[in-house]
């Protein structure tokens, strides 16, 4: 990773917008997510939303819509990945509008701009660290893994509104360890990634805007004032 030091103009200028179309393309992202929860909010459509048959369908069009952007990543065309990346982003909306009809607008609008700020400062250590952080990779996924088993078992078995404080917390300090893995990550792909491979700005911002919204819903579930 050293000869990042000995980068020419051209490469540093390649990095630098990679990086910002990864940004654009996440916030794009995080905008149709807003909207959409917005307009399914106020059009009384968040009530359908909550019915047992219509959250499982948009639950599982979500883990459909991960498995083959992941999957099919490499076979797919850049506009096939990009509508994808946006049809999750629709559909997060949709799932998010029950938000509105749950916490104080004043406490939502917040709390996403305390997130957007712990996001951009793990963000930037993750930018800007010179250490190669993919070696926690596999450490970070198994304990992501062992909180999402755990969070489970406490929803199901044990009911436990102190356990569950405690599994928002851990969560939150670790998608903050995500967050700069992930943009470390992405660092390194701009030194790799041709000017034409639109594709892995949007894996980037697939990462990042998972990370945002993880980090934004934890605080919610924590200092979140309902309604």
């Amino acid at each position: 990773m050293q000869r990042e030091n000995y980068l020419d103009p051209v490469a540093i200028r390649h990095q630098n917008d990679f990086v910002f179309r990864t940004f654009v393309w996440m916030i794009a992202g995080l905008l149709v997510t807003a909207i959409t929860a917005a307009l399914t909010y106020m059009t009384g459509l968040y009530i359908a939303v909550l019915t047992g048959v219509t959250y499982m369908t948009l639950a599982v069009a979500e883990l459909v819509v991960v498995f083959v952007f992941s999957l099919l990543f490499n076979k797919l065309s850049p506009a096939v990945v990009g509508a994808l990346f946006f049809t999750y982003a629709v559909i997060n909306g949709l799932v998010f509008s029950v938000i509105f009809a749950v916490y104080q607008l004043s406490s939502i609008v917040l709390l996403f701009l305390a997130g957007a700020a712990l996001f951009g400062g793990f963000a930037l250590y993750g930018h800007s660290c010179k250490k190669d952080l993919t070696r926690f990779g596999p450490m970070l996924m198994i304990t992501l893994l062992i909180a999402i088993v755990v969070s489970l078992i406490n929803i199901f078995l044990l009911k436990s509104s102190t356990m569950e404080i405690f599994i928002d917390c851990a969560v939150l300090f670790l998608f903050f360890g995500v967050t700069a893995y992930d943009m470390n990550r992405i660092r390194q792909f701009s030194m790799m990634a041709l000017e034409s491979d639109r594709k892995l700005y949007i894996y980037g911002a697939m990462q990042l805007y998972l990370d945002f919204i993880n980090i934004f819903l934890r605080l919610l579930a924590l200092f979140g004032k309902q309604k």
